[in-house]
């Protein structure tokens, strides 16, 4: 990377890690949800409405796909810096798909991990609860009931709201 590309993304308030340029800070305002800035999400493009039946909602599918925790665990470890979290226990965090990969969320994309708190951090809200909400969605894609594409927006826009946003609640 030349210096002033390198310049450029700083003064943007982005640095690159690992190929891919980044926020340099991540705002925990958005909890339960991550910064959109640092985690939009990212789909597995192997993953459309019409590939469901071979790969989401085949029973065991996702542990195909998903990433080593070596990889998650470091990525972790970063993100948690990055959110500027005072609890650094790894353990307090799970490193989360937001889109999950029970609704063709990537696997591996920083855009797509982050490090979502395990306990209520004053929302209301812990990973356990956004984990009942995706089995909900996957149910749903998978009984014909939603569109992948819809589920996926869902969970996008506010996955708090997912469920009856798309009335299954």
């Amino acid at each position: 990377m030349t210096t002033v590309s390198a310049f450029a993304l700083a003064a943007a308030g982005l640095t690159v890690t690992m190929g891919t340029a980044h926020a340099a800070g991540c705002s925990q305002s958005y909890l339960p949800l991550p910064d959109s800035s640092c985690t939009p999400g990212a789909l597995n493009p192997d993953v459309t409405q019409d590939t469901i039946d071979s790969t989401i909602c085949v029973s065991g599918w996702t542990s195909t796909v998903r990433p080593p925790s070596s990889y998650t665990t470091a990525l972790k470890k970063r993100q948690i810096a990055e959110y500027g979290y005072s609890d650094t226990s790894l353990s307090d965090y799970e490193e989360d798909h937001f889109v999950p990969l029970e609704l063709g969320g990537s696997p591996t994309s920083e855009q797509n991990l982050w490090p979502e708190p395990r306990y209520d951090t004053g929302t209301g809200y812990t990973s356990a609860d956004k984990d009942t909400v995706e089995n909900k969605l996957k149910t749903a894609v998978c009984a014909g009931e939603v569109n992948l594409s819809d589920a996926q927006n869902a969970i996008m826009t506010d996955w708090t709201t997912a469920l009856s946003n798309l009335g299954l609640s």
